[in-house]
């Protein structure tokens, strides 16, 4: 069976009765590591369940020789150099801040890269930020799994189902599209340019979500909830399920509703508890009331009353 075909197995599916197992099909990678943190050692154990072989991985630190230990076993620890001489495909899992530096260096460095797919993570960055190795005869592929990955034996089984955002050369985009299934998850095809928006939405939407979710609690806890997670639980999970399915028409709410009284109170709350909760609030509640007024939610008479609560 061909590894670059869409209906490949996915991670942790057994073959089926007659079928070769993953490890025994034709075609199978050498698949070297170059950063073995969360998501790198991650992608390679789903890619070695798909069958690949994980033959090398660069680890500094002992804790990332720990995870090259824990989830790639038989893989050996070497240079960037060394993993890359030594792959048929390496997984650049470096933070986005050192990938063109290190796509650079390792041309520099007068590593073969001929005819290698070469993958990064990153969300940030579609396949040009590989151009010195692309100039240099690799075949780049940017792949990022639109999870978080905390360091738990579960990161892996975690890959089941999730989107990958896929930016590659339209010829390369079946291997990639293909190797985003095999790690379990549903490739979604994103043009080069349209990268930066696209993590910034994805950024916003989850790294954003933590930050009002831990503000809530303190705030919570500074009117007296002695367990603001479990007061806070049903709601926020009913709320994030009615925008994923609703969208706008899921709002409720003093904003929605029109009730600047409301709002106007809220916000002189948050000004004696913390400026910067004050700040975002508003922040919050002019986007939410402008939304709304889009959508039709929010009468016009009803939206100029609570832009008058939220001015600063």
């Amino acid at each position: 069976m061909d590894p670059f075909t869409p209906d490949s197995a996915a991670p942790g599916d057994g073959p089926a009765a007659g079928e070769p197992r993953p490890e025994d099909r034709p075609a199978r990678l050498a698949v070297g590591v170059v950063g073995a943190g969360r998501v790198g050692t991650a992608l390679g154990a789903a890619l070695a369940r798909a069958g690949h072989r994980v033959v090398a991985a660069a680890a500094v630190s002992d804790r990332s020789r720990e995870r090259v230990a824990e989830r790639l076993p038989g893989a050996e620890v070497a240079t960037p150099q060394e993993v890359v001489a030594a792959a048929d495909l390496v997984l650049l899992t470096v933070p986005d801040d050192a990938l063109a530096e290190l796509a650079a260096g390792l041309v520099s460095a007068g590593v073969p890269v001929t005819g290698k797919l070469v993958m990064h993570t990153s969300g940030r960055y579609g396949s040009a930020v590989l151009d010195p190795l692309t100039r240099a005869g690799a075949l780049p592929l940017a792949l990022h799994p639109v999870m978080t990955f905390t360091g738990r034996p579960d990161d892996v089984n975690r890959l089941t189902g999730i989107s990958f955002g896929v930016t590659a050369p339209e010829p390369l985009r079946p291997v990639a599209e293909a190797l985003a299934v095999e790690m379990g998850g549903e490739p979604v095809w994103i043009t080069e340019e349209r990268r930066p928006l696209y993590h910034a939405a994805l950024a916003g939407g989850a790294n954003h979500l933590v930050t009002l979710v831990v503000e809530a609690m303190d705030l919570l806890r500074a009117a007296g909830v002695g367990e603001p997670g479990r007061m806070l639980g049903p709601l926020l999970g009913a709320s994030l399920d009615n925008a994923l399915r609703l969208g706008i028409d899921g709002l409720t709410g003093p904003v929605a509703r029109g009730d600047a009284g409301t709002v106007a109170g809220h916000v002189a709350e948050l000004g004696k508890v913390s400026p910067e909760s004050r700040r975002a609030y508003i922040a919050l509640a002019r986007l939410t009331a402008d939304r709304a007024l889009g959508a039709g939610l929010l009468k016009p008479e009803a939206a100029e009353r609570l832009l008058e609560a939220l001015a600063d």
